[in-house]
């Protein structure tokens, strides 16, 4: 590979760059006139939302690509999905909410998260897609960790500076600094 080689990359690079915060400085003008709360100096890539006036992103947030905000019910006054500041959210994580979600500041989460804050009925006799079942609140405190593929289900608090290791199912919740893995997930360590 010689030098003129690496230059023409190099300005390729820097041309999709500034095109990419072009479309993030457009998607947030969007986003904002549909009612969601968008930082200062927080990215917005190409992502999947139902009702964007229900999501609330903090200053210096950083989202990658495929992010999905799925508020799970009719039109209702929001936000129900509360991001604090310099959150980071790794690609293809979905936030399946019918009640809401609150993550703290400072909070890391990897690619491929799930959090689910409902069930569906099981009632014999009618449709399980037709019933609605429980529905709580899940919070994750500041300096949080999330590992990747972390599923987090309804009714869940995890306290400020818990890890959460890759691949772990969380059903009940995690004590401020402990670290937790499996399925379902269990205090592993201690900070």
């Amino acid at each position: 590979m010689n030098m003129e080689h690496i230059i023409q990359q190099s300005g390729f690079v820097i041309r999709i760059r500034y095109w990419n915060k072009f479309l993030s400085y457009f998607r947030t003008i969007v986003l904002r006139t549909l009612g969601m709360k968008i930082g200062s100096n927080t990215t917005i890539p190409s992502l999947s939302i139902t009702w964007p006036h229900q999501v609330s992103l903090g200053n210096n947030c950083i989202l990658e690509e495929s992010t999905a905000f799925k508020f799970d019910g009719i039109r209702k006054p929001g936000p129900s999905i509360w991001i604090g500041n310099d959150v980071f959210i790794g690609s293809g994580c979905e936030f399946n909410i019918r009640k809401s979600i609150i993550i703290g500041s400072d909070s890391l989460i990897a690619s491929g998260c799930r959090f689910i804050d409902h069930d569906h009925g099981t009632e014999p006799g009618t449709l399980m897609r037709k019933q609605h079942g429980t529905e709580k609140e899940i919070v994750l405190g500041a300096n949080v960790w999330l590992g990747c593929n972390v599923v987090v289900l309804k009714g869940v608090i995890i306290g400020d500076g818990a890890v959460v290791a890759a691949g772990a199912v969380v059903t009940k919740s995690v004590p401020s600094n402990e670290i937790w893995g499996g399925v379902p997930a269990k205090k592993i360590s201690q900070r």
